[in-house]
């Protein structure tokens, strides 16, 4: 007699149309990043221009201050994935995360012309930011399959650019009916991001989610690094990050190379966004077909050539086109498809604060190029930073290219072969001479005879639940507090 499979959760059941749309959960995200992107880029789009042309900032301060807030940022996403994991509570802390980010829009419409309150406040976004992103994350993970979470984070990405493609529209038609009063453009982005957070709390399911290994000190932060490929991911993505020039330079350098006037420049980073749209989907879904790294190490070649680009003697119509285009390749490419390549190396309790590890490296590392790359434009002159930047991304896209992890990292919780998870016939070999009483199987246990013919058994197989086989993946980091087949089928 053979047990029923059907609904075993350690067996991967057949993919159908059903489970290859993408859950609702991920839609849910997707609206919520959609409003708080919007709510976000309209400040972003008109950030560079009003530090660096509005408040004086040399290209070296603007430099500093956005890799001081992308540091603070790298810092709180480790304590925001750690504390997801802790409690199950992925959702809380996202929702404290955005709740943050719309409040800091306050913080500007007071601050005035103050820089060091503008900083605080940018600051506190960039804080929000950093604790919602890898509890996101890991509810996208949790509520996908993992031979489509590359679609899933594509979808969730789109959305998420659809956002980014209208704030810097909103920010231009403010600014426009305004006569440049960016008080206004605050004002409208603190009360969309309060509708993100309101619409977090109604939409996305909550609840504390049952997962194994959840982190119990500050000590297991770095816990995901004990497994080998997440190693290796972490430092591909941090040297990666370490050549990667900030969006901000970039438009600020396609701005002055095509002499574009200041009343156009929120305008830059919709083509990006467009691009970002439009292949965000279909790049992941090659990632699910194809694997994860080729599209990620591609992605980073079209950055790469959007920096020759703005190296190259080429008109401005072309520049305008060419370079926002290719940003949107880079962003399709990688952002979505590092976590789906990072989301399946790392079991389900430490989901959120293993993300939150790769995600923390690379900001660090970005850091690093933010404050090198101002360094170098103000002693050298844009065109040696770019060329140091660009020789610097094509030795570390080489070492990437044989740090990331192969295939068979990728989707580890591909099927295994069916005799891996086919259960044993009970007394399939034991006695064939002789038949099996039937009243042998209703007799209670403690009351058997011993047979002293039949070889004794195993004590991991003694019991009718060790039987049914494995009822729930083995936590490879030794964190869950029991064992036991019953503890694990608990927490799976």
């Amino acid at each position: 007699m053979y047990l029923a499979t059907t609904g075993r959760r350690d067996v991967p059941p057949a993919p159908t149309g059903a489970r290859r749309r993408v859950s609702a959960t991920v839609l849910a995200l997707g609206t919520v990043s959609l409003v708080t992107d919007v709510s976000s880029e309209m400040v972003t789009a008109v950030l560079p221009l009003y530090l660096v042309l509005g408040l004086g900032l040399t290209p070296l301060q603007f430099g500093f201050l956005d890799g001081l807030f992308t540091g603070a940022t790298a810092l709180v996403r480790l304590v925001g994935g750690h504390a997801a994991d802790r409690g199950g509570r992925h959702k809380r802390v996202a929702g404290i995360g955005y709740a943050l980010s719309a409040c800091s829009r306050l913080g500007l419409l007071l601050a005035g012309g103050a820089t060091g309150l503008i900083a605080a406040a940018l600051a506190a976004d960039r804080l929000g930011k950093g604790i919602r992103t890898a509890p996101r994350d890991a509810l996208i993970t949790l509520d996908s399959p993992p031979d489509g979470l590359g679609r899933a984070f594509g979808v969730h990405r789109a959305m998420d650019t659809t956002g980014a493609l209208l704030g810097p529209l909103a920010a231009f038609a403010i600014l426009w009916a305004t006569a440049d009063a960016y008080d206004a453009v605050f004002v409208v982005s603190f009360c969309t991001g309060l509708l993100g957070v309101l619409l977090l709390v109604v939409l996305v399911p909550g609840g504390r989610r049952e997962t194994t290994g959840a982190s119990r000190g500050a000590r297991d932060l770095a816990a995901p690094l004990r497994l080998p490929a997440v190693r290796r991911v972490v430092l591909a993505a941090a040297l990666l990050g370490a050549a990667t020039v900030g969006d901000g330079f970039l438009y600020l350098l396609l701005q002055r190379r095509t002499e574009l006037a200041a009343t156009w420049f929120p305008f830059l980073p919709l083509g990006a966004s467009a691009a970002y749209l439009l292949l965000a989907v279909p790049a992941g879904r090659l990632a699910d077909r194809t694997g994860r790294r080729r599209p990620f190490l591609y992605g980073h070649v079209a950055l790469l050539l959007a920096l020759g680009l703005l190296l190259a003697p080429v008109p401005g119509p072309l520049l305008l086109v060419g370079v926002p285009l290719l940003l949107g390749v880079f962003y399709a490419a990688t952002d979505g498809v590092l976590m789906a390549l990072t989301g399946p190396l790392l079991p389900a309790g430490r989901r959120a604060s293993g993300l939150a590890l790769v995600q923390t490296a690379q900001a660090l590392a970005k850091v690093v190029a933010a404050a090198g790359f101002g360094a170098a434009w103000t002693l050298w002159g844009p065109r040696a930073a770019l060329l140091l930047t660009l020789g610097g991304l094509a030795l570390a896209l080489c070492c990437a290219a044989r740090l990331l992890p192969t295939e068979r990292f990728e989707r580890p919780d591909r099927p295994e072969p069916r005799e891996a998870h086919e259960p044993q016939k009970l007394h399939e070999r034991q006695e064939p001479d002789e038949p099996q009483k039937p009243h042998d199987k209703q007799q209670p246990h403690d009351k058997q005879e011993p047979d002293e013919r039949s070889e004794p058994h195993e004590p991991s197989s003694s019991g009718p639940l060790d039987r049914l086989g494995p009822l729930g993946p083995v936590d490879p980091l030794g964190t869950s507090g029991t064992s036991g087949p019953l503890h694990r089928k608990e927490t799976s």
